[in-house]
């Protein structure tokens, strides 16, 4: 047992010595301890009674040497009363035991309750605070980085109100009473047992040095290792890693890593061991220390064997919390940087918030309008942090404006479309109207209200969304359907399912709604994912669709059937429609053409045409490789010929015959 206290105390100093250097190049932000104080508030009466049963643990381990040393004495004193003095020590000393053992699994159930309820406190509230944060943070950050604030550092967090506040409270009472017990005891024994506590710290020193640089360099290599699995283990990059014919020359890559892994994995526990193993040869050779000066004393009759004894058992006591607490600084400052990491996350505030009298968006009006709207990306020092990216420094370029001064009005039920080259800021444009980006100069308006005035929740509601890549996690179809509505019946999530033209293939699946969905959505064809999709749209029920190039990636068949899908998805609802393939917005009720970030071009699409302006020159170019989908009038009858999806041909790109 004395052995095993000194041994944790040894672990607890080279475990701090590995991360000396991170924290000492680590900057606190004034006023840390005192928010990681407020944090423990609603955990403060367990924190007291935490500390009383590691104070009293603590007492019972010195008090047990010296009642071991009381049981020799007696034994030495022989006499009538010897025996039953033994016996009763003896049974202390078992009480003792009992206690301790008790107070072991009170403190660990203390522990728990505290350390797990600040570990859920804090990770619901960065991650509930990282989903607020504006699109272009992700678009920036390290996801595996982010992940680590949400684990790595908030498990150093909890780690200040479990193991280094009870092992700083523990180590300071069991160091005082052991030393001034052992002080009282016999004052040369004492000295001579510390003399040894150089030759120990010393050697150990420059072994968690050694350790920190081992250390660094596998964390290093397993970070590398686990973003090379994230990248090949997803769909995508096992397709690619197919497609080139490359596994054997990524198995060699990732076992060289691994290699290395294991060679540092050598090394770490040599250098463990060599450490282990000499802090035992200290602790023994210091124990010899006590026994020969104590031995020689008792036989002079200085002091009793007891007395020996019980500072033999205490010197292992003494050891530990010397130790520990040489380091002590090293530990708080290693808890304090973890909750400060934590809390840079939440003081980075979103650039999208909900002003407190915000105001309903009216339901089912429809109605979206821009007014002389301005926009510039801001730059990575308002969005994100610079731990959070690996670099030294943020971005504070100012960006060049992507829009400059766009106003358009869509009315209830007309579709809008958003056409022109890439770059132009249409998909920009579009995400200012769910207020994914809050405009730089401007107002955008939905019902008659300024988004910015507008809750949030009303305004998603009001709003659906349908891009190229539309996203399903990796749950079942049911699942992925009732993020839109999560009280949705099943009957509701067939009837959207069959508006988006998929209920028959899904009624045809083994396990119907139950059907997981794979990551990303990749069990399904890139038309079939859009139609669920849409299906969410629809089981959403919005007033207002956004689609942002719902077809650009799909087939001639899928297409077809998207668009059907997006017929009923369409009807009766304010359609702002990004194309690329401008044979989908022929029927727009309005065009609207970008280039630069400013409407040069509105009107139908005859109009446009007959202009002859860019969204004429974008039509021709289009179609003259025939890339749109539409019937078209054979010369030789007055049946229409239909050509394949994908292969209409405008009058102006006909050949002569079919042309006259």
């Amino acid at each position: 047992m004395g052995g095993g206290g000194m041994g944790m105390g040894g672990w607890s100093m080279l475990r701090s010595m590995r991360s000396q250097d991170e924290v000492s190049a680590h900057q606190l932000k004034r006023g840390t301890a005192k928010r990681i104080l407020a944090f423990a508030q609603p955990y403060r009466r367990d924190i007291v009674v935490f500390l009383i049963t590691v104070v009293i643990a603590a007492i019972i381990g010195v008090a047990t040497p010296l009642l071991a040393g009381d049981v020799i004495d007696a034994i030495n004193r022989g006499g009538s009363e010897a025996g039953s003095l033994v016996v009763r020590l003896a049974l202390i000393i078992g009480g003792l035991a009992i206690a301790d053992a008790l107070l072991s699994l009170a403190q660990r159930w203390y522990s728990a309750r505290i350390g797990e309820g600040i570990i859920l406190d804090l990770r619901t509230r960065v991650y509930d605070h990282v989903q607020r944060m504006p699109l272009q943070f992700f678009t920036r950050t390290q996801t595996g980085a982010l992940v680590s604030r949400l684990n790595n550092d908030v498990l150093g967090a909890q780690r200040a109100f479990t193991s280094t506040l009870s092992g700083i409270v523990s180590n300071v009472i069991q160091l005082v009473l052991t030393a001034g017990v052992m002080f009282t005891l016999s004052w040369q024994i004492t000295a001579l047992s510390l003399v040894l506590l150089p030759v120990f710290i010393i050697p150990a020193r420059r072994v968690g040095r050694r350790l920190a640089d081992i250390t660094r360099e596998a964390y290093n290599l397993d970070a590398r290792m686990n973003a090379t699995m994230t990248e090949r283990f997803n769909v995508a990059g096992a397709l690619l890693v197919k497609l080139f014919g490359q596994p054997d020359g990524e198995a060699r890559r990732f076992a060289g890593r691994a290699e290395r892994v294991r060679d540092i994995g050598i090394q770490s526990a040599m250098y463990s061991r060599t450490f282990f193993v000499a802090m035992l040869l200290v602790a023994s050779l210091a124990q010899a220390l006590t026994y020969g000066l104590g031995g020689w004393l008792a036989v002079a009759g200085s002091v009793s064997a007891g007395t020996v004894v019980t500072l033999a058992l205490l010197l292992t006591r003494l050891y530990g919390p010397l130790t520990a607490l040489s380091n002590v600084r090293v530990d708080v400052m290693s808890a304090l940087v973890s909750f400060d990491r934590v809390f840079e996350v939440l003081d980075l505030r979103p650039s999208i918030e909900e002003k407190p009298d915000a105001v309903p968006v009216p339901r089912g009006n429809g109605r979206v309008e821009l007014r002389d709207v301005r926009f510039r990306y801001p730059s990575g020092a308002d969005v994100s942090l610079a731990s959070l990216e690996e670099v030294a420094t943020l971005d504070r370029t100012i960006s060049e404006p992507v829009l400059r001064g766009v106003s358009f009005t869509a009315e209830p039920g007309q579709m809008v479309a958003l056409v022109g080259p890439s770059g132009a800021g249409k998909s920009t444009l579009s995400m200012l109207i769910p207020r994914v980006y809050d405009v730089s100069d401007g107002q955008v308006l939905v019902g008659g209200v300024d988004v910015r005035d507008a809750t949030l929740a009303s305004l998603r509601d009001e709003i659906g969304v349908v891009t190229q890549d539309s996203h399903l996690f990796h749950e079942s179809i049911r699942e992925n359907l009732r993020y839109a509505k999560p009280e949705a019946t099943d009957d509701e999530l067939w009837t959207a399912l069959a508006g988006a033209q998929i209920a028959d293939l899904v009624r045809s699946l083994p396990d119907g709604l139950d059907t997981t969905v794979g990551e990303r959505g990749y069990r399904f064809s890139g038309g079939e994912k859009q139609r669920i999709a849409i299906a969410r749209l629809l089981l959403k029920a919005p007033s207002i669709v956004i689609l942002d190039e719902a077809t650009a990636h799909l087939d001639s068949e899928s297409e077809a059937a998207v668009q059907r899908a997006l017929s009923v998805a369409l009807a009766g609802r304010t359609a702002l429609v990004i194309a690329h393939r401008l044979s989908t917005v022929r029927d727009a009720d309005q065009i609207l053409v970008l280039d630069g970030g400013r409407i040069v071009e509105r009107g139908r699409h005859d109009e446009l045409v007959a202009v002859g302006g860019l969204y004429a020159e974008l039509y021709r170019t289009q179609f003259a490789v025939a890339d749109s989908p539409a019937p078209y009038t054979d010369a030789t009858g007055p049946e229409p010929v239909v050509m394949p999806m994908g292969t209409y041909l405008p009058e102006e790109a006909l050949p002569p015959a079919a042309a006259n």
